[in-house]
């Protein structure tokens, strides 16, 4: 039973980059779960300029599976910005973010539509266990400890993208106009009632990870520097404290001198290691500055976050809803 130009209940945003050997299988199982709801439903799946042949699968699928929106950006612009442009042309009252590769797994959706049911309005997934390899266990681990120690508002620790969220929350989200987004990071910082449902991650069903170790530093900056200024006045009280030593010194070099004492010679390895330690230091300040300046040049530049390329079946004409009591 399905319908066109009906409002979803539930819409179901999937980030797509060179996925195209699993495609069949994650739109298989999600399709299954989502019918077995008896909700209104629609899928916006967003291709994140794949080099693979991503979009043509798609685009083959939707023949066979109504409801299935398309959006295609002009470009790779990052899983962040394809989940921004999922939102953006996903209409229902509740939105599940989640990943085509099936780490996400599609069957934890009628838990998340039970405690959206229950009145929380942010239902996220808590990873227990992860099939990874170990030094993406523990890069993450530290991310989630510095991130604790570090950020204004506590991020969840194993809590990614995958999540429902209540149109309200997803309304507040797109009035946000920061383009470096910690999505996870942005869900706590709106508040809303929240509930957290833990779950054993499984590892990828097809293909290798596209998410490179480059890109999950990018995002861990990102994570920190949008939620905390610590890393600034670390760096600042690190150039007091430096500052501090260099005088006690002097004040001693100048007391022994006078006192007579023993002569005090400054040789070639005492000047080097100080001068290392300043210079390291003043790099390091800088380079936190840096990081910091180069977020508010992204602001003030005022580009668009991602550029469409094409669509298909979005839009208020077009976007075609399944599960919906009412008929064309």
């Amino acid at each position: 039973m399905g319908g066109e130009n009906a409002e979803p209940v539930v819409s179901v945003v999937i980030p797509v980059f060179n996925e195209e050997a699993g495609i069949d299988d994650m739109l298989a199982r999600l399709y299954g779960v989502l019918e077995k709801t008896g909700e209104p439903f629609e899928v916006v799946a967003v291709d994140d300029g794949s080099r693979d042949h991503s979009w043509e699968k798609l685009v083959a699928a939707r023949e066979k599976r109504p409801g299935l929106n398309l959006v295609r950006l002009s470009r790779n612009f990052g899983h962040t910005a394809a989940v921004t442009a999922g939102l953006d042309h996903a209409r229902g009252r509740a939105v599940v973010l989640m990943d085509a590769d099936l780490q996400d797994p599609p069957e934890l959706l009628p838990e998340f539509l039970r405690l959206w049911r229950e009145g929380n309005q942010t239902v996220y997934a808590v990873r227990r266990n992860r099939k990874e390899g170990l030094f993406r266990r523990l890069s993450t681990g530290a991310f989630y400890w510095l991130s604790a120690k570090l950020a204004s508002n506590s991020i969840v620790p194993d809590a990614g993208h995958f999540c429902l969220m209540d149109r309200r929350v997803v309304d507040q989200l797109r009035s946000m106009p920061e383009r470096n987004r910690f999505l996870p990071g942005l869900r706590t910082w709106v508040g809303f009632k929240q509930a957290g449902y833990p779950y054993d991650r499984p590892g990828r069903a097809h293909g290798d990870a596209v998410q490179t170790l480059p890109k999950l530093l990018k995002l861990a900056i990102d994570g920190i520097t949008s939620f905390s200024y610590v890393p600034l006045r670390i760096s600042a009280m690190a150039g007091a404290l430096v500052g501090l030593v260099g005088f006690l010194f002097a004040i001693a070099a100048a007391v022994v001198k006078v006192t007579g004492i023993r002569d005090v010679p400054l040789g070639s390895t005492s000047m080097i290691v100080l001068l290392c330690f300043i210079g390291g230091t003043q790099l390091i300040a800088l380079g936190i500055l840096g990081e910091y300046l180069a977020r508010i040049y992204d602001e003030v530049k005022q580009r668009p976050t991602y550029v469409v390329g094409e669509t298909i079946g979005t839009g208020a004409a077009g976007t075609e809803t399944i599960g919906s009591k009412r008929r064309p």
